[in-house]
Parts: structure tokens; C-alpha cells; sequence
């Protein structure tokens, strides 16, 4: 294992009803809030109301920048960079998922810096400063309540890109279960599938690891087990918290301590969604089978052959068998959650892009599990088609 520091500021609120911590929270920051936040969904369930309820008590004056959307875009994040400096902004709350959180995060860091919001993007170490960054939780998926990461799209260049800082991740995060009882069945399932990506990105590393591989077996366990009760029972109060606290788990770096690891898949699916607008967990939930079948192979046969006895229960005794049939198991659960099988069937047309997809995405894929070159990229666009 490798040494490593581990500080994870954020303060978790977790369990129905814990929104009233966050009065006393903004009054840590100030009185002038940027709320960021999607469509209508939350003022038709009733979570906006009870926001800016406690934010009025609380003496915060309030700005919004809404209409966020999936895969959050560069023109949102610039539009709230220029709220929070006409207004002075001193804090940003985002109330959603994790494109509403991302956004939230690029706007607290432009707000600081007289650097373009899109340079930040690309050169993150240019960051110096962020305006503190709260979250409400509404969808169990990215995990970017917890983490440093932001990850935003730039529809003019066709780019999707991730920035990182440690000063990125949130001070405040409110988990409460019950808001994710109206997130459609579609929805749930691609967080799920997204949840499960990123702990199999972590999973399949050539760094030892054995108390984090135990910990990310038991929370893809948790992902098979509780994803398809939360799809027949979105109110099942179990199911949701479970999916909630795993989503945050696979991804606040906890896992990674000591067994640094190059993510695979995510940035091949980034393209994905910077050029067809795929929901992130979908493609993921496509192109993770056809990666496992590209990489398995004799060096990495005894990985993927764990993968399936310890996570699916695969009892044969011969290792590529086993291999083979816990990355069927692993399409199996997808189908289970009724997610697309095929980028075709995911809204993908054509495949006229897929070679200046694999050319964006070589940058990401250095010191990756197995590397892949732009060739391998394009066979597994192609064979996922």
C-alpha cells in the first residue's frame, strides 16, 4: 500500500429531515447565496420551498441560476460566475444532482479568480481560491458532494472535461434519503450504474489493495442488491438511504488512499456525452463489459476472475471461465435494471465521430489499468455500438 494524507472536509447532515442543519450552517459564510439548481422538480416536491424557508430565517439574501442540465454546460457556469461578482456573492448552495453540484463547484471557483470559467477548467492548478460550496442532495449517482472533482461540458468544442482541487470539495453536504423518492426508475437506475462504475474503475488497479477491494466488494453488493428495490419502491426508505451513502463512498477518495489508480472507462463515456448528450450512467453501463472483455487477459485474469467470485458469487474453479462469467453477470444486473444495452439503443445514430472521440479521450488514459491506444478506443465504441 501505498502512503498517502487523507482530509476530507466536508460536514454530512444524513437522514430524513437533517435539511435543518443547514440554517445554521450559511450563517457560517454570510448573508448573500448563489442557489444553483435544475428544472422544476424540486419546487414541485416541495425541497425548494423548505430551502430558501431556512435560508430566509437565516437572513441570506438569495440569487438563483437554474435550468442546470445533465452533463452541466460552460454557459451556466459562466452565467453564475457573473451573478456571484455583480453581487458579491459570498457562498454557493446547489440543490440536485451531481451536474447541479459540478456547476456549483466551477461557479465558486471562477467567482474567485479573474481567469475565464473554461481556462479553470482546463488548467484546475490554477485555482487559488473558492467561495465555500453547500449541497442538497436529490440523486444518488456522482458522489460530488463529497469529492474535489467537477466535470463540465463545453458544447462549441465538443469537450468534456474534469477539474480537480482538493479546495473543490463542498463544506456542507445534506443527504436526506426521502429526496430521492421522486427520481424516475430511468434515473435511479443510471445512478446506480454510475455508482457501480466508479467503484469498478477504483476496483481493477495494479496497486495492492486488500482492505479497499473487501470495502468496494461490499458496496457494489450493496448497488445489486438495493438498485432494483429502489426501482420497484422508490419510496422505500432502506433501499434510497443505502444507494445514497454507497454513491458517496465510491468516489470520496477513501478508497483510492493507498492504491492510486488512472480511471478506464469514465473517459471514454465523457465523450460519449459531450458529443450525444448520453446519460453519463448509461454509457458507462454500454462500454464497461466491452473494456472488461478488451483488458481480460493473462496478467489480468486473476483480477477479473475475483471480481467474479467475491462480488457475483461465481463458483467456477477455472479463472477465464470465471472471468467471463462475472462480466456476464455484471451485463445481467444492467439488463435487471433495464438500462440499454448498445450506444444505438442509448440514442447514439452514428458513428462519425467515435475516431476524434477516442483522439480526445487519449489524454485521460495515460497510466491506466491496462493502456489502451486510440485503435482499442475506437474497437470499443465500435463493438458497443
Amino acid at each position: 500500500m501505498e502512503k498517502f494524507i487523507y482530509e476530507i472536509p466536508t460536514k454530512v447532515y444524513f437522514g430524513e429531515g437533517q435539511i435543518v442543519g443547514l440554517k445554521e450552517e450559511v450563517k457560517k459564510y454570510g448573508t448573500r447565496l448563489l442557489l444553483v439548481y435544475g428544472g422544476n422538480s424540486i419546487k414541485r416536491n416541495g425541497i425548494y420551498e423548505s430551502i430558501t424557508k431556512l435560508l430566509d430565517e437565516a437572513g441570506v439574501e438569495l440569487w438563483e441560476e437554474s435550468g442546470v442540465q445533465p452533463n452541466p454546460k460552460i454557459t451556466s457556469v459562466e452565467r453564475g460566475v457573473r451573478t456571484c461578482r455583480e453581487h458579491d456573492i459570498q457562498m454557493v448552495l446547489a440543490v440536485g444532482g451531481g451536474s447541479c453540484i459540478d456547476c456549483a463547484k466551477a461557479i465558486a471557483a471562477g467567482a474567485c479568480s479573474e481567469s475565464e470559467p473554461w481556462n479553470l477548467v482546463l488548467h484546475s492548478e490554477m485555482i487559488q481560491k473558492v467561495l465555500p460550496i453547500m449541497c442538497v442532495v436529490t440523486l444518488a449517482a456522482t458522489g460530488s458532494e463529497m469529492d474535489g472533482i467537477a466535470v463540465i461540458n463545453n458544447p462549441t468544442t465538443n469537450e468534456k472535461r474534469p477539474m480537480k482541487h482538493p479546495k473543490l470539495r463542498p463544506s456542507v453536504a445534506v443527504l436526506d434519503p426521502t429526496y430521492t423518492y421522486s427520481v424516475p426508475k430511468y434515473q435511479t437506475a443510471a445512478g446506480t450504474a454510475d455508482i457501480m462504475s466508479h467503484l469498478m474503475e477504483t476496483y481493477f488497479s495494479r496497486h495492492e489493495g486488500y482492505m479497499q477491494a473487501r470495502m468496494e466488494e461490499a458496496l457494489m453488493k450493496t448497488c445489486i442488491h438495493y438498485g432494483p428495490i429502489a426501482m420497484r419502491d422508490p419510496e422505500n426508505y432502506e433501499a434510497r438511504a443505502n444507494l445514497m451513502w454507497t454513491s458517496t463512498w465510491a468516489i470520496n477518495d477513501m478508497l483510492k488512499c493507498g492504491r492510486p489508480v488512472t480511471w478506464s472507462v469514465h473517459a471514454i463515456e465523457h465523450q460519449l456525452s459531450a458529443y450525444y448528450e448520453v446519460t453519463h450512467g448509461v454509457g458507462l453501463a454500454v462500454l464497461t463489459p466491452h473494456w472488461m472483455r478488451k483488458v481480460l487477459s493473462e496478467q489480468t485474469v486473476d483480477d477479473f476472475a475475483m471480481f467474479a467470485r467475491n462480488v457475483w458469487h461465481v463458483e467456477e474453479e477455472d479463472s477465464y471461465k470465471a472471468a467471463e462469467e462475472g462480466i456476464r453477470e455484471l451485463e445481467a444486473f444492467f439488463r435487471v435494471l433495464e438500462l440499454p444495452e448498445t450506444l444505438r439503443e442509448a440514442g447514439v445514430k452514428d458513428q462519425r465521430y467515435f475516431q476524434n472521440m477516442a483522439e480526445k479521450a487519449m489524454p485521460f488514459l495515460k497510466d491506466t489499468y491496462v493502456a489502451l491506444t486510440k485503435d482499442d478506443v475506437i474497437d470499443l465504441y465500435e463493438k458497443s455500438f
